[in-house]
């Protein structure tokens, strides 16, 4: 398990850390701006090779990645010809293409992954009914276990997701079930009850539903590219979204910062995905490769979003930052960064001791 955890959090990390410092050094070379440094990982270089003006290496501690861009120091000695091709030398937007880009990519390897495991293929429960809770609306209109359902109100319900979702957004308006049942097709009417349960952040809820479960039964749903690639674009939107919600829970006290996880976790998670199969192992580097590019964003200096926070104030101010000021952010930034590096491996240890 621990062979199998390590190895697959290095396939893990280093696909992430490679497309993200890709989307900078891409975008960089596009834009003309002198790459000098491709590095996956931090610390004592292990291996590495030069080629052209860039050298590509990985490194000792494989934490994450950066890429050198020319005269990003500010305070390197540059000839004519590379004083138009340094990064500070560039307009702002240019400086933010390059910067946003590394984000940009980690939600573009979501989105394609996505798309792969639809075109692949995802196991999802039937519409068939599994059981019905005695007494409540869908026994009282004369649902019984076995039960197909074929669409409600006319809406295709094919899948237990779909009908799962009509039923929570019905608001307590009485539903025409279109049903299956030893061959043959009728119409019951069921009036959605309302019930209070919790949503994945524990909070308490009001939803609707009908008292029926699903059965086992699943099917594989494919995608034609063209439909897997929206579909991955809406997963990845979700989660993106599902992501930020989360952070502002975890600072609304609403979830606890003991469930963040560190690279403990990840090396433990990617263990149990990949023994699962690819498809669960896609789909967990999908969903980090979001969070690692929402919290590249977040405006805290050190972080993609701690430049683009300096590079809208020149866009406002039309001016940049003191350069004293840019390097105390920056401090500040590294040690709130480290701090929290601290905190998620503190939160591992103590899952790891707990058994959790």
């Amino acid at each position: 398990m621990i062979g199998t955890s390590i190895i697959s959090v290095i396939i893990l990390l280093g696909i992430l850390i490679f497309v993200h410092e890709l989307g900078h050094f891409l975008v960089a070379k596009r834009l003309g701006v002198g790459v000098l440094k491709f590095s996956l990982g931090f610390g004592p270089r292990l291996i590495g090779k030069k080629m052209g003006e860039t050298e590509y290496v990985i490194s000792a501690i494989p934490l994450g990645g950066y890429v050198k861009l020319l005269g990003e120091a500010g305070d390197e000695e540059l000839t004519p010809e590379d004083e138009r091709r340094s990064f500070q030398n560039q307009s702002v937007y240019k400086r933010i293409a390059i910067v946003v880009a590394g984000p940009i990519f980690n939600f573009l390897l979501a989105i394609i992954a996505f798309s792969i495991i639809y075109t692949i293929g995802v196991p999802t429960l039937t519409s068939r009914v599994g059981g019905v809770q005695d007494g409540a609306a869908a026994a009282q209109a004369g649902i019984k276990e076995g039960d197909v359902i074929l669409a409600i109100d006319g809406e295709d319900a094919l899948y237990w997701s779909d009908l799962a979702e009509i039923i929570r957004n019905s608001k307590g308006k009485d539903l025409k079930i279109t049903i299956e049942r030893d061959n043959k097709i009728s119409d019951l009417y069921v009036k959605p009850e309302a019930v209070k349960g919790t949503n994945i952040f524990g909070e308490e809820v009001a939803s609707y539903k009908i008292g029926i479960a699903s059965s086992p039964e699943t099917v594989k749903v494919r995608l034609n590219p063209f439909k897997a690639i929206i579909e991955g674009a809406e997963q990845t939107w979700w989660f993106t979204k599902l992501t930020y919600v989360s952070i502002a829970k975890i600072v609304q006290r609403v979830i606890s910062p003991s469930t963040l996880g560190g690279p403990i976790m990840i090396a433990k998670m990617s263990g149990e995905y990949a023994k699962q199969g690819i498809i669960p192992f896609i789909f967990f580097m999908s969903v980090l490769s979001i969070n690692l590019g929402v919290l590249n964003l977040l405006p805290i200096p050190v972080l993609d979003g701690g430049h683009l926070m300096f590079y809208l104030f020149e866009i406002v101010t039309g001016k940049e930052i003191n350069m004293k000021w840019r390097e105390m952010a920056q401090q500040v930034g590294f040690f709130l960064l480290i701090m929290l590096m601290v905190f998620v491996f503190y939160n591992d240890i103590v899952k790891l001791v707990n058994g959790s």
